[in-house]
């Protein structure tokens, strides 16, 4: 039975998706959900002070949690929210660790082959190194 299902959230339409799903499955076996958000800084860029200093977490956290709230207006009580910096597929992999989550809901968007051989596939990623089920949302 699933108790404790993540989100990986970007605000895309199958990140969306995959929020309504975790939510529907929470409801369907008495469980949780915890939305995590990873905000990707580049190591070294010019853009990495200025985002650090006018995106604090809890400002974007704020602003997932109205994004979510609209999404599934009725499941705020099933919901955790987080923000986080690093590496997406790290990051979700070391939330399932700390916070015993049972069961990862991701949405994939397709990438043309360049874009997923620069970028990498976050749902790839996770797939790959998850020791809990995973669900691809498209």
């Amino acid at each position: 039975m699933l108790k404790y299902s993540l989100v990986g959230y970007d605000g895309s339409a199958t990140s969306q998706r995959a929020v309504q799903l975790a939510v529907d499955l929470a409801r369907a076996c008495g469980g949780r959900v915890r939305v995590v958000s990873v905000l990707q800084v580049t190591e070294g860029s010019a853009d990495t002070c200025p985002l650090m200093i006018t995106d604090p977490g809890a400002k974007r956290c704020t602003r997932l949690l109205e994004e979510v709230r609209a999404l599934v207006p009725d499941a705020a009580q099933l919901i955790d929210i987080e923000v986080v910096r690093g590496n997406p597929g790290d990051a979700l992999l070391d939330q399932v660790r700390r916070h015993g989550i049972d069961h990862v809901v991701i949405g994939h968007t397709e990438r043309g082959a360049l874009a997923r051989w620069l970028l990498g596939s976050v749902s790839g990623d996770v797939l790959e190194r998850a020791h809990v089920p995973v669900t691809v949302v498209r």
